[in-house]
């Protein structure tokens, strides 16, 4: 009789495993700080067995992770499924690939990507794909494809997604992002499209039409990312018009125990993961050194301008450098789903494996550090999480500007200066009215009808010189201001684009030049002011609507200078003659002055008087008690809604939504009066 197989495997329970991973780490400890001891002496009798010691150490660590391995296959096995209930429920074909299925990573990194990876499968099949009529009027086959890929590269693992769908939609993304207040109208212009796409990132971004079961309730990829982000990883996204879409996440092969960099500032001692360093930059006078725009620290690195984050000052730690002031210490360039940024620290000292613990419950609520860690001399640090660094100081590729800047007051206005009409004189329009800068080729300029025309983006633009013009030769450029309303577009043609800066416009009035509002010092040179609605109306008559038909008095109450920049121009291209005041107080001087509205548009949580007492105010007495209130907050819960509507406003619409704020103040107005 033959004898029965011998087992090759038992089954251990994942607490058992768990607790050998911590004593493995415990052990990793020890190991560092009697490291830390030997170097300390010179020719110690203890540096071979402790070299000994570090490498069976080493190798323990190793094989107790293996046990904790896991095939990333684990984590997408119910995607087919979910793709085939998809397909039949939205009426498409989908062919899904997977490749790479047996690469292993922990199984806590596991779990954690797990609900991202069904996330985005789920938004390619929604978003990316095309139904099999569009994909064959496109010339693609009617099976649309996605394709799941994992590979190790070094200490990381990367999973792409890829799909053959429509691409990302960028101008709707901008759309989207101008209504939510994410970007003005001239940054995204100037915005690179990598950056574009990634504001599908962003909190509550979507650009579906509807919400359905599938998508449009703006909870997703920045619950992926944050996902991502909190084991330590990184998430880019890559579109392509009519090609499609592919997302790369890259993620530590263990969250247990890190490589990571050991830096300084302040005097304190902090760890960056090793993985999202990309280089590190020496100081000196010289060489490289700390450039300044305005009171912001950049680097020039290699042709490109790098954010800088001083690390000590971030967290609180010591005073922040003089603006000018020469910076001497290191810049460790780290890599973030924003784009790459640079922290700025005193000192380097070495890369070493360190065990990460979990913070504190009292100090979760710190974005900047993802774990603490005890170092080989019994130090106890904090671990930096990039990310988090990167939000607090608020940089990243296409947001540089601080919050304070995204909330300037009202006398301050970014304002984009250029020469035009062949005059010396410098020339300033208010930066949020333009929506992008465009160097058009020469041969690309037309006349039609007797005016130059150029056909840009699949349709007709008109183009209006701002005083005389020379046209460009055949292999000449002509820079062009572009206003945008919806479909249409209009171009002013230039000589040269100064500048952008940020001045207290204080405006002389004149009408002796036709298309100019007056002059003002910008920059410490007397400067035109442009009249757009001149411009506008020239090259359009019906730019702003009808003429003969009297524009809706409409006053704006809104204590944000920025959202003024944004909102004011598209409610004035709406057909509103708009007049607005920074808080309720000018609001009642308005009143009290005799001046009359068909409706007010006013924000919720403003200093002094909010909107809820700027409504009581209005309703107690005086011409304007009848006027329709229209509320623009950026809560828009439930209770929000109910309790502004039981307060007496006619609607009450979130900040940033173009089309429901003109919808409402429609409805407002048609209302008429209020009893």
């Amino acid at each position: 009789m033959a004898a029965p197989p011998t087992a090759t495997s038992i089954r251990v329970s994942l607490g058992v495993l768990d607790e050998l991973m911590t004593l493995a780490s415990e052990l990793v400890l020890v190991r560092n700080q009697l490291l830390q001891i030997a170097r300390s002496e010179v020719a110690s009798p203890f540096t071979a067995p402790l070299g000994r010691l570090s490498r069976i150490t080493s190798d323990l660590q190793e094989g107790v992770m293996k046990t904790r391995m896991q095939p990333v296959s684990a984590a997408w096995g119910a995607l087919p499924r979910i793709v085939r209930d998809l397909g039949a429920e939205l009426g498409k074909r989908i062919d899904l690939a997977m490749s790479g299925g047996d690469t292993e990573l922990d199984r806590q990194v596991l779990e954690s990507i797990r609900d991202p990876l069904t996330h985005i499968v789920r938004n390619s099949c929604d978003h990316g794909l095309e139904t099999p009529e569009a994909r064959r009027l496109a010339g693609k086959p009617e099976t649309g494809r996605i394709n799941l890929s994992a590979r190790q590269e070094g200490g990381r693992i990367v999973i792409e997604i890829t799909d053959d769908g429509r691409g990302l939609d960028l101008a709707r993304v901008r759309a989207r992002a101008l209504e939510r207040g994410l970007a003005t109208e001239a940054e995204l212009a100037v915005m690179r499209e990598e950056d574009v796409a990634r504001f599908v990132f962003r909190a509550g971004f979507s650009t579906a039409e509807a919400i359905t079961a599938v998508s449009g309730r703006g909870v997703g990829m920045d619950v992926v990312r944050s996902n991502i982000e909190r084991i330590g990883g990184t998430v880019d996204l890559q579109t392509v018009a009519g090609q499609g879409t592919a997302i790369i996440i890259r993620i530590p092969l263990t969250l247990a125990i890190v490589s990571a960099l050991v830096v300084q500032s302040a005097g304190e001692r902090f760890a960056i993961p090793q993985a999202t360093v990309v280089e590190l930059v020496g100081l000196k006078a010289g060489g490289i050194m700390v450039e300044w725009l305005d009171a912001a620290p950049v680097l020039r690195l290699r042709g490109q301008l790098l954010p800088l984050v001083a690390l000590g000052p971030q967290l609180g730690l010591e005073p922040p450098p003089e603006a000018g002031k020469a910076v001497s210490g290191f810049v460790a360039v780290l890599q973030g789903d924003s784009g790459r940024f640079g922290i700025l620290v005193d000192s380097v000292f070495d890369t070493e494996e360190i065990v990460v613990k979990p913070v504190a419950p009292i100090l979760r609520d710190l974005t900047a550090f993802s774990g603490n860690t005890i170092l080989g001399d019994g130090s106890i640090i904090m671990i930096l999480d990039p990310a988090g660094v990167a939000r607090m100081a608020s940089v990243g590729a296409g947001s540089m500007e601080s919050t304070e800047e995204r909330t300037t007051d009202a006398a301050r206005t970014q304002v984009l200066l250029f020469r035009a009409g062949g005059s010396k004189t410098p020339v300033a329009v208010p930066l949020g009215v333009v929506a992008r800068l465009e160097s058009l080729p020469g041969a690309s300029i037309e006349t039609a009808g007797g005016r130059p025309t150029a056909q840009h983006r699949g349709q007709l633009m008109p183009l209006v010189p701002v005083g005389a013009w020379t046209p460009p030769g055949p292999d000449g450029s002509q820079p062009v201001l572009v206003f945008q309303d919806g479909n249409r577009q209009l171009g002013l043609m230039v000589d040269e684009i100064i500048d952008v800066l940020e001045e207290t416009l204080v405006l002389r009035p004149s009408d002796a030049v036709a298309g100019f509002l007056g002059v003002a010092i910008v920059a410490g040179r007397a400067t035109d002011v442009l009249d757009c609605a001149y411009w506008l109306r020239l090259g359009d008559p019906n730019w702003f609507g009808n003429p003969q038909a009297k524009a809706p008095r409409l006053l704006l109450v809104e204590d944000s200078g920025f959202f003024r920049q944004i909102v004011v121009p598209a409610l004035t291209a709406a057909g509103y003659d708009v007049t607005a005041c920074p808080d309720a107080a000018q609001a009642l001087a308005l009143r009290e002055d005799g001046a009359m509205f068909d409706a007010v548009l006013s924000d919720i949580e403003m200093p002094g008087m909010d909107g809820y007492e700027l409504l009581r105010e209005l309703r107690r007495a005086g011409p304007w008690k009848s006027i329709p209130v229209v509320a623009l907050s950026g809560k828009s819960t439930p209770a929000d809604l109910v309790r502004g509507r039981s307060a007496g406003f006619a609607e009450y619409v979130a900040k940033f939504d173009r089309d429901r704020v003109l919808e409402a103040l429609s409805r407002a107005i048609a209302g008429g009066a209020v009893a």
